[in-house]
Formats: C-alpha cells, structure tokens, sequence
C-alpha cells in the first residue's frame, strides 16, 4: 500500500505543540478590519487549539 500525502492546505494552516496538541489560526483576521475593534482585532491574533472533536479529521489531513 502507497504511502498517504498530506494535504498541503492543512500542512499551511495547522501546526503541532510540544505536548501534541493542535494549533491553528482564528478566522476573519485578514480583511475588513477597519470596522473591528482593536480589541477584538488583538484576540483574534492569537492562536488558538483545535477541539478535541476535530482532532480526529485534522491529524488524519496532515497524515498523521
């Protein structure tokens, strides 16, 4: 059996912490943003941890 390919989408948008968890990005920090707030703006900035619902689909797109 051919190995599986990871799906470069997901190899862009998520990366693994040291203890194995999930990171990813917030959305709707690219554009518009001159009607947002600076606050909402600075938390958007942040990381964030992929929930433990979709963990399942997020390792299997990066091949893991």
């Amino acid at each position: 059996m051919s190995k599986l390919k990871t799906i470069s989408g997901a190899k862009k948008r998520f990366a693994l912490t040291g203890t194995g968890k999930i990171k990813r990005k917030h959305a709707y920090h690219s554009h518009i943003l001159t009607k947002k707030t600076n606050k909402r703006k600075r938390n958007l900035d942040h990381f964030a941890i992929v929930e433990k619902v979709d963990e399942k689909r997020v390792k299997a797109l990066l091949g893991m």
